[in-house]
């Protein structure tokens, strides 16, 4: 578990009433989350937004009169530094690449449990993202066969140590900072160190970056 020691605002965007009051239920019983907002519907996000800045927002990709495609493109355009989860229905490889293109923080199916819900909320928070072996495989199939969304455009390679070559292995598959830490027997915060080193190196925004970072330059087939 990640140690949160500030009050955290998450906000929720999903036209289903049920399944937010379901996360709901779930945010409540985090003890770092200080407030919720949530709304079926965009204009009423965009104002909260523009009068206090969630730390965090859910977001579902199926909306009346819009598409969270959108949504997140004009909320990143406004307020980049606005972390973002999708909670989607939709599992395509292309949905998933283009979110995280677009700077999404991470992408979960929404049945995913509320043990995994924290986990990739945490992540987010402390680290900036969180990379699951699904958005891994989605982002190196997307480097495959490019869209013409708004790609990445990442520096030439560059000399990375080889523990630094092992944690992006760990990172594009999937691992989280601490499963990193019990593979390799080192600490967590050496792990984020190392993390840190890679993101400065490649100047990837997060770990989506770090994945494409690896695909263009086949780190992977090594």
């Amino acid at each position: 578990m990640v140690a949160i020691d500030y009050p955290v605002q998450i906000a929720l965007l999903d036209d289903h009433p049920l399944f937010r009051q379901g996360v709901r239920y779930i945010l409540q019983t985090l003890p770092y989350v200080a407030g919720i907002f949530d709304t079926g519907e965009f204009a009423p996000l965009l104002a909260h937004c523009r009068q206090r800045l969630p730390d965090l927002l859910l977001l579902d990709l199926q909306l009346p009169g819009t598409d969270g495609s959108e949504v997140a493109r004009q909320l990143l355009s406004e307020f980049p530094d606005l972390k973002i989860i999708v909670l989607s229905m939709f599992s395509a490889d292309k949905f998933i690449a283009q979110m995280l293109k677009l700077g999404v923080r991470s992408y979960l199916p929404k049945d995913v449990d509320d043990a995994q819900l924290r986990v990739a909320i945490e992540e987010v928070l402390v680290t900036g993202s969180h990379v699951t072996p699904r958005i891994a495989q989605a982002l190196l199939n997307s480097e495959q066969h490019p869209t013409p969304l708004r790609p990445l455009v990442l520096p030439r390679l560059v000399q990375l140590t080889p523990r630094e070559e092992e944690i992006l292995h760990l990172i594009c598959g999937g691992h989280t900072a601490a499963d990193i830490a019990d593979r390799l027997f080192i600490s967590r915060r050496t792990v984020e160190g190392h993390r840190q080193k890679l993101l400065e190196k490649t100047s990837a925004p997060n770990s989506a970056g770090l994945v494409l970072y690896a695909a263009r330059h086949g780190l992977l087939d090594n």
